[in-house]
């Protein structure tokens, strides 16, 4: 006959689920980060398989076809040079998205590498590090960016490493904090006895117990990537006419916001929406990770 104590048992000698688990169970129960993710996914399949979806230049002049409003032809309606805005946008979100993630990739490596040196070695080494860090924090990020810019030149790639170095004091600011609190921690004491390396240390034992916050952050940072990078193209000092990108095309429709306003409009409307899917997810992978909220 079995033990009727045997499932209370189990249960009891059962280990708890783990940190990844909790975090997960609690992203999928809110809605808001789902709907983010969603329209994200959307939009992230959208940049992949844009020529195969809109199979369309979007950089063809169609002079017959200029300044045509929203219709069945051209749900977005055309500019003024007759190219549809709605294989622009489509095309234009494999830009802003690329624009997004590589600077983040640019920040996020520069500035997790960074703090983790400040924070491990502490001492003068830490000293001088967080200087030239509240040196570049005293200006405004894209006021960064712009001097940044001005000094690379206007161009696409030169306004993604921009953004990306306008970001890393952010990242090593929360690496270093958290780097301070775990170096104390007896796995990295035993690491040390064992005879680890400091680069082991740093990066095989510290760096994967703080990736929690990077992972946070730079979720939230695609997004201000994303205005940054469109602000750029928009002041003329990042995409250059005529490629497809969203900051780009709401410069090229500013002349035409009375005549025209759905240049200007929709494409403003895909940063907004694609912001605001990024946000949504961020808040929750930023709930789902606080170590506060595992019960």
């Amino acid at each position: 006959m079995p033990d009727p104590g045997g499932t209370a048992a189990a249960k009891v000698l059962r280990p708890p689920s783990g940190l990844f688990r909790d975090a997960l169970q609690r992203l999928l129960r809110n809605r808001g980060a789902i709907a983010g993710a969603a329209v994200l996914l959307v939009l992230v399949v959208l940049a992949l398989s844009a020529d195969a979806v809109v199979p369309y230049d979007p950089t063809k002049i169609i002079a017959g076809d200029r300044l045509r409003s929203p219709e069945l032809a051209h749900p977005f309606g055309t500019d003024a040079f007759g190219r549809d805005v709605l294989i622009r946008i489509i095309h234009g979100s494999r830009i802003s998205l690329q624009l997004g993630i590589i600077s983040v990739a640019i920040g996020a490596g520069l500035g997790v590498t960074i703090g983790l040196v400040s924070g491990y070695y502490s001492g003068w080494t830490d000293r001088i590090i967080m200087r030239g860090i509240d040196v570049m924090l005293a200006f405004p990020g894209i006021l960064l960016a712009l001097v940044i810019v001005a000094i690379l030149g206007p161009d696409l790639n030169n306004a993604m490493i921009a953004v990306g170095l306008a970001a890393m004091p952010h990242y090593t600011r929360v690496v270093r904090g958290s780097v301070l609190a775990a170096r104390e921690l007896q796995y990295v004491e035993a690491a040390r006895i064992v005879g680890c390396r400091d680069r082991a240390v740093m990066f095989r034992h510290i760096l994967p117990n703080v990736l929690a916050p990077v992972i946070v952050l730079a979720t939230l940072g695609v997004a201000s990537a994303i205005i940054a990078g469109a602000a750029l193209s928009f002041l003329g000092l990042g995409a250059k006419p005529p490629t497809p990108e969203w900051g780009a095309m709401l410069s090229e429709g500013r002349a035409y916001l009375r005549a025209a306003p759905w240049i200007t409009t929709f494409p403003g409307a895909a940063i907004m929406v694609t912001v605001l899917a990024i946000n949504l997810l961020g808040d929750g992978l930023r709930d789902a990770l606080d170590p506060r909220m595992r019960r």
